[in-house]
């Protein structure tokens, strides 16, 4: 405690043991000293102490016993010392009310967003499912050049759709501190292996060199989610094959630099002027290629940076123009799963039901294009007889009924949310045994993972992609896990 502190203090001792009755004066000038105690000194919880040291005082004097005129001055400089207590507690008390009316506006905020985001997802994703999967179906026919053409055009530019609402619900989750992510570690030589092998056809097609260099130390593991990184590494690969000169090249370089596994994407297109590098990863600029032939949204770049981050990495770039563009990603290290002996296969032949075996399914689905689609599609996979409900009472009865093999469900039906539809199917030991796939446009991940947590066998979603829709019946019908 200072000088002046103690000054403060001893002054405070003296006007509250003081004899005599206790003027307006003396009260008004103790508490001042308690305030000058607490701001010289250690603190208000240093004036109390001091107060307490006065009233020991005071006590002492009178032996023990205070009169009633001590009594009187002891309550009244009491009653002045926790006065500022007393303002304190009533501001927390406010401050609380207030952090709580906050917090509370706040998760509504957050309610309504998710709420959007979902509401979003499913209404611009249900148009597209007819529109790629009608378009899918022409494309299995046999059908004129030109209009085979038209017909790739049209997948074309619904999946350049598709992508960009993928993108802008990705960047809004990550926003919104939403996006799921399962951080595990990843095997680099299967991930970059798999980037490049998808990227080949493009590269191929506009005469560009593929390249994969992986250090000498594998395998390498790094801590990710597999698909975000997959989908960052072809994000940066699309690119640099995209935007690369005639006959040039791409190189992908996984290289370990102590605790942090640097993989870096190497093109020999024009490169990119320094003063439009702060621009790159800016949301739908795309620094004037959208005047070329080149397809693209603007975003890719812009998530993929925030996919990194939220990873626990990073992603940078350097160009240098006529030369060429590098962008490297760097994440941590990790220590890879202890390898576990693979099974020995059995001698025993697997038996497995016939392709044409006829199936019974039923679709709960309000969407009348939606149901012709998937019945379109179920055509072409087996002999299948195909039930459907708008509805999703009338679609309990139906199960409850005829006993399907399989159970489609749409989520957002007009008598009651899917997930209603599935707990009582599940809760209901006539059906709890039947599979059930459901087949929605809300493709947000915390959607798809509640879905799963109430029974569903599996989630897909719209719009749909025809050849993984039928692998993942396929599953379900045989049992395996998706």
């Amino acid at each position: 405690m200072t000088v002046l502190a103690d000054a403060t203090a001893a002054r405070y001792t003296r006007l509250v043991t003081r004899r005599g009755p206790v003027s307006e004066e003396d009260l008004n000038a103790a508490y001042e000293c308690g305030r000058s105690l607490a701001a010289g000194g250690g603190g208000v919880l240093d004036a109390v102490a001091m107060h307490e040291d006065a009233v020991r005082a005071l006590c002492g004097e009178c032996g023990g016993v205070l009169d009633a005129d001590a009594t009187d001055r002891v309550s009244g400089l009491l009653a002045e010392m926790l006065g500022p207590f007393e303002m304190a507690l009533r501001g927390y008390r406010e401050s609380n009310r207030q952090l709580v009316e906050a917090r509370g506006e706040a998760e509504q905020a957050n309610r309504s967003k998710n709420e959007f985001l979902s509401r979003t997802s499913h209404e611009l994703r249900t148009p597209l499912n007819s529109i790629l999967g009608f378009g899918q179906l022409l494309e299995m026919d046999e059908l004129p050049d030109h209009q085979m053409a038209s017909v790739q055009d049209i997948l074309s530019a619904g999946r350049h759709l598709l992508k960009l609402i993928d993108e802008v619900l990705d960047i809004s989750r990550i926003e919104a501190g939403r996006l799921a992510l399962s951080m595990e570690p990843v095997m680099v030589g299967d991930v970059a292996d798999s980037a490049m092998s998808v990227m080949r056809p493009l590269a191929q097609q506009r005469g560009i060199s593929l390249n994969l260099e992986i250090g000498p130390a594998r395998p390498l593991h790094v801590m990710a989610d597999r698909q975000r990184l997959h989908q960052v590494l072809l994000n940066l690969i699309s690119n640099a094959v995209k935007y690369n000169a005639p006959n040039g090249s791409v190189t992908l370089l996984c290289v370990r630099a102590g605790e942090r596994m640097h993989f870096e994407i190497v093109d020999t297109g024009p490169g990119i002027a320094e003063d439009k590098l702060e621009r790159l990863f800016s949301p739908f600029d795309r620094l004037g290629a959208e005047e070329s032939q080149v397809e693209g949204t603007g975003l890719g770049l812009a998530l993929s940076k925030s996919l990194c981050e939220a990873m626990g990495g990073s992603l940078q770039v350097k160009s240098v123009v006529g030369t060429g563009s590098r962008f490297w990603v760097d994440l941590p290290v990790a220590e890879g799963p202890a390898e576990i002996e693979a099974p020995r296969l059995s001698d025993e032949p697997m038996i497995s039901s016939e392709d044409d075996a006829e199936l019974k399914v039923l679709y709960i689905e309000d969407n009348p294009s939606n149901l012709k689609l998937v019945q379109r599609i179920l055509e072409r996979w087996r002999h299948v007889e195909v039930m459907s409900s708008i509805q999703g009472a009338l679609g309990i009865e139906l199960a409850q009924r005829h006993h399907p093999d399989l159970i489609l469900l749409d989520l957002h039906l007009p008598d009651r949310h899917g997930a209603e539809v599935l707990d009582a199917l599940r809760s209901d030991p006539e059906t709890a045994h039947i599979p059930v796939v459901v087949v929605s446009a809300d493709a947000t991940p915390g959607e798809i993972q509640r879905l799963r947590d109430k029974g569903a066998d599996d989630y897909v979603t719209k719009p749909l992609d025809v050849s993984q829709f039928l692998a993942s019946l396929e599953r379900v019908i045989e049992g395996e896990s998706p």
